[in-house]
């Protein structure tokens, strides 16, 4: 059975940085993808930036440049380094995965998406 936990969110000012963790068990880690995904109230869940596990990655282009997703398959555990945090980024931040390469364009497609963590909350504010 594969579980992912996301850990890392808190409260920041607007230009500093975080790091999102997410740690999962149980999922093949050379036959699957992972991604990161957000969503504030009353939006639908949108695709942050996700890596196939041949480490070929793809952002949504408002993260562009100022996020980065990797992996560390020997601890399994699937990293958002999000440097110059803007208040647009303030949303609970999820960690989701499945059993097989996905499509790496964006808008990605949360539906396709078989394993959620249960979210973590960043908020960039003044």
């Amino acid at each position: 059975q594969v579980k992912l936990v996301e850990s890392g969110g808190e409260s920041v000012e607007p230009g500093r940085s975080l790091v999102l963790s997410c740690v999962s068990t149980g999922l093949d880690s050379s036959n699957s993808c992972m991604a990161w995904f957000r969503q504030v109230p009353g939006k639908q869940r949108e695709g942050v930036a996700i890596r196939n596990s041949d480490g070929r990655t793809n952002y949504a282009r408002f993260v562009k440049g100022r996020f980065s997703i990797r992996r560390d398959d020997v601890k399994s555990i699937l990293t958002l380094q999000m440097n110059n945090l803007e208040s647009d980024d303030s949303a609970t931040y999820y960690c989701a995965a499945r059993g097989t390469f996905c499509d790496r364009s964006f808008p990605l497609d949360f539906t396709t998406y078989t394993f959620w963590g249960q979210g973590t909350q960043v908020t960039v504010s003044s």
